[in-house]
């Protein structure tokens, strides 16, 4: 896809972040690491990916606000454009030495994300979507699954790890939907999630409390790809809130009402 020159910024600036992070996972077990929560990891590396991300965008567009995971947000001169940037999504895969981390890079114009990157460095695949123009990875098309029994369906979600409340919640989702589909995985990484529903590698995928720099890029990749996703709680913002469902048009109604509890 010829994207526009926004878009050219965004994957330029995933794929230098993305270097630099393949470079360091090779050598993870030397990275100094501190805790920054209950579970919740940060390293030398996660830092300097952010960085580069966020020289190369404001560089190229510095009138754009920005909201980064590892660092303070900044109001922009255009306060309808922002960056949202999750530098290193899936940072406990990463520092395990698991090969399943990305990238993530939104542009939100007027509230609504136009468009989103997701680069997989370690796997060589970038998920990219702008509104209008489609979802891609690499040079081809997505398209979300075209399954339509969620008896044939496997989902994704994400398990609550150590100071997390709400484990009971999604241990009562599983207790619902496993019974009802083919499998469930927990890859730890939602961005990835998200652009492997748009994939069609994912029938669906929930998760609740997230933020919205793990969402963002994913929102605009599913819809491109011709899925739905919406908050768990339709009345709430996903990108406020961080809870959020999605999946092919087909099954979505049937999948929710399970999520949902209805």
């Amino acid at each position: 896809m010829q994207g526009s020159a926004n878009l050219n910024v965004m994957i330029k600036a995933a794929r230098k972040a993305g270097r630099s992070l393949v470079k360091d996972f090779r050598e993870v077990e030397n990275l100094q690491v501190s805790m920054k929560g209950a579970g919740d990891f940060v390293s030398r590396a996660d830092i300097a990916a952010e960085k580069i991300v966020r020289d190369e965008l404001m560089a190229a567009r510095p009138t754009y606000g920005w909201l980064g995971e590892e660092s303070a947000p900044v109001d922009g001169q255009d306060p309808t454009r922002r960056w949202i940037v999750d530098p290193l999504d899936g940072t406990t895969n990463f520092l395990h030495g698991m090969p399943h981390w990305a990238v993530s890079i939104a542009l939100e114009h007027k509230g609504q994300i136009v468009a989103g990157v997701i680069f997989d460095a370690a796997k060589e695949e970038l998920f990219y979507a702008e509104k209008g123009n489609g979802a891609w990875m690499n040079d081809t098309r997505l398209r979300v699954s075209g399954r339509n029994r969620l008896t044939d369906c496997v989902f994704a979600t994400g398990i609550p790890y150590a100071g997390r409340g709400d484990l009971p919640a999604t241990i009562g989702d599983l207790a619902r939907l496993s019974p009802a589909c083919a499998g469930v995985r927990r890859w730890g990484a939602a961005a990835l999630d998200l652009a492997y529903v748009a994939a069609g590698r994912y029938d669906g995928y929930w998760e609740r409390g997230l933020k919205a720099w793990d969402i963002a890029a994913g929102v605009v990749l599913v819809r491109e790809a011709g899925g739905l996703i919406e908050p768990l709680d339709p009345s709430q913002d996903m990108l406020e809130q961080g809870d959020v469902i999605c999946a092919n048009s087909t099954i979505f109604n049937g999948f929710a009402k399970v999520i949902r509890g209805a």
